[in-house]
C-alpha cells in the first residue's frame, strides 16, 4: 500500500501520513479535543486505555474511539480491529 503525506483536511497545517482510503485526513491535534472526552463505560474505558502515542501515530485507532464517543456503542468487528491494532503496535515498540 502505497503511504504518502498529505496535509490535515481542518488545520490545514500540518501533514499527516495517509493511503489512498482516507478521503478528508486530520492530524491529531485537531482531533484531540474529541478524544480526550469522558468515556463513562468502566469495561470501554478500560478499553480505550492504551499509550497517548498509539493514538498520536494511528488514524484507525482515533477514529474508532471518535466512534465510540458519538455512538457509545462498537460492534464486536471493530473490537476485534482495535485490539489486533494495539497488539501490532505494542510488538513493533518493544522490537
Amino acid at each position: 500500500m502505497i503511504k504518502y503525506k498529505q496535509r490535515c483536511f481542518r488545520c490545514k497545517k500540518n501533514y499527516v501520513l495517509v493511503s489512498g482510503r482516507n478521503k478528508f485526513p486530520q492530524c491529531y491535534e485537531c482531533q484531540k479535543n474529541e478524544l480526550h472526552k469522558e468515556v463513562k463505560d468502566k469495561k470501554m474505558k478500560k478499553f480505550f486505555d492504551i499509550p497517548e502515542e498509539f493514538y498520536e501515530n494511528n488514524y484507525f485507532l482515533r477514529n474508532i474511539k471518535i466512534y465510540y464517543l458519538r455512538t457509545g456503542e462498537l460492534s464486536e468487528k471493530q473490537i476485534d480491529a482495535f485490539k489486533k491494532t494495539v497488539d501490532n503496535l505494542k510488538k513493533r515498540k518493544n522490537e
